[in-house]
């Protein structure tokens, strides 16, 4: 086994985790969250998934990022990202990468856990909704990116 296996594995391993429990979370854990009869309880309950999560998606980010840069490298495929029509994949899984990174280093610990807290103890409904909308968003562009990196890949674009 070469080292572009293991990087390749390494790769897909990292965005499976990541990208399928941000699925899990938006699709399974968040519906059930809004069936329980108490707001307070829906919003403890969230932050204690989100946050076991939330290190977990770090570590595959984070994995993801270094694996993909690597095999973007290794391949001498940085010139992929001078044709956008032909290669959007390209552009999309760095740009899919970026937000989550953001999202997950930056943005979550300094900012939108206290604006989450604050926000939902005046409206916890209204601060569940954005959460599942802004959670459905970014769940569809994962699934486009992973779609057209898979095609991309194996030269099905």
């Amino acid at each position: 086994m070469d080292e572009m296996t293991i990087a390749r594995a390494i790769h897909v391993a990292a965005v499976v985790h990541w990208i399928g429990g941000v699925w899990f979370v938006t699709f399974v854990i968040l519906p059930a969250v809004r069936r329980f009869a108490e707001p307070a309880r829906r919003v403890a309950f969230f932050e204690e998934v989100e946050g076991r999560f939330a290190f977990q998606a770090r570590l595959s980010t984070l994995a993801a990022g270094l694996s993909g840069f690597w095999l973007t490298w290794r391949m001498e495929a940085f010139d992929r990202f001078l044709d956008p029509g032909r290669f959007w994949f390209m552009h999309a899984m760095v740009a899919l990468w970026a937000v989550f990174t953001l999202v997950l280093f930056v943005l979550e610990p300094l900012v939108l856990h206290r604006w989450f807290s604050n926000r939902a103890a005046r409206d916890p409904e209204g601060t569940m909704a954005i959460v599942l909308r802004l959670h459905r968003v970014l769940s569809t562009a994962a699934l486009v990116t992973v779609a057209g990196a898979v095609l991309g890949a194996h030269g099905g674009l």
